[in-house]
């Protein structure tokens, strides 16, 4: 009898890779990390060259607060697959514990209550909208995405914004006031973000601020010049490197924001022409640095920083003093 149990036991059907799987990501968003774990090994020993397996082993590891095995293995399922988007993501909120960079800008316009605005790359508008009724809010870019009605206070000029700075007289648009505040998150290639940079410094308030969008590079290929990876950053931070050197007198940091780091600069000088007259010559030294050269001291070559809001406060505080 007993034997016969043991037969029908093993006779009956096991999942198949397919349903295991989908039971190991099912329990991993129930929160049930431990069980996810499992299924998770379970399908793994049937699949272990599946990257989104591996990445999900990643997840269950990370939940578990074994962060630095989650790491090994995201690494491992980015070398099963670059385009990993769960790893790439698990990743980012390894190296960027901070807080998320729309919800960081939101506050920084709180604190700080802009009298102007200008934003390099619209987009959808999430970041647009964010600006405060008192603002008199400028978005530059080709080809925005806005499904929602802009307020009275913010208009978008639908060119470049190479020809946006060529055409337009700044200050006049913005009602004979400098930029207080910039946000640039426009093309995600180092030259364009530096010529926004020079571009804005050059129309903005002393004690105004920049901010740049994806300035902390996680890897070679979501760092890479052309997009190949769903989960990309370009190469703007270039940028930080650059004005680090070439503008001592500017205060650079990166703020650990995820998912791909969020540039604070402050000391602006509107009348440095440093970066635009020696252009051609940053651009031909920062090109030629390449990642793999970087990665080992990302951290401090970028200023890395953290978010918390005491610490943003203080650094724009400082300047403001």
């Amino acid at each position: 009898m007993f034997a016969s149990f043991i037969r029908n036991l093993f006779a009956r059907p096991q999942p198949d890779d397919t349903s295991l799987k989908r039971e190991a990501f099912a329990a991993y968003e129930r929160g049930q990390y431990p069980a996810a774990l499992e299924l998770t090994q379970r399908a793994l020993s049937r699949s272990p060259s599946d990257p989104e397996l591996t990445a999900q082993l990643a997840w269950c590891r990370m939940r578990l607060g074994e962060r630095g095995e989650a790491r090994r293995l995201a690494q491992a399922a980015l070398a099963l697959d670059e385009d990993a988007l769960q790893a790439h993501k698990l990743l980012s909120e390894i190296e960027l514990p901070g807080e998320y960079y729309v919800s960081l800008l939101a506050r920084i316009q709180g604190l700080l209550r802009p009298q102007t605005y200008v934003e390099v790359g619209v987009s959808a508008g999430k970041s647009l909208r964010l600006v405060r009724p008192g603002t008199a809010a400028i978005g530059v870019d080709p080809a925005p995405k806005i499904d929602f009605e802009l307020p009275a206070n913010a208009r978008v000029f639908r060119e470049t914004s190479d020809d946006f700075f060529a055409r337009h007289d700044v200050k006049a648009e913005l009602g004979g006031k400098p930029v207080e505040l910039a946000f640039i998150d426009g093309m995600h290639l180092f030259e364009f973000a530096l010529r926004d940079f020079i571009n804005l410094e050059r129309h903005s308030a002393p004690g105004g601020a920049i901010l740049i969008h994806d300035c902390y590079p996680l890897d070679a290929p979501t760092s890479a010049r052309e997009r190949r990876t769903v989960f990309w950053a370009g190469d703007v931070w270039r940028v930080i490197a650059a004005l680090r050197k070439h503008r001592p007198d500017l205060n650079v940091h990166t703020l650990d924001s995820p998912p791909s780091g969020l540039g604070l600069i402050t000391g602006l000088d509107p009348a440095s022409r440093v970066l635009g007259e020696r252009y051609d010559e940053i651009v031909s030294e920062f090109m030629a640095l390449d990642y793999a050269a970087i990665a080992p001291r990302k951290a401090q070559l970028l200023n890395l920083t953290s978010s918390n809001w005491a610490n943003v406060t203080g650094l724009l505080g400082a300047e403001r003093a």
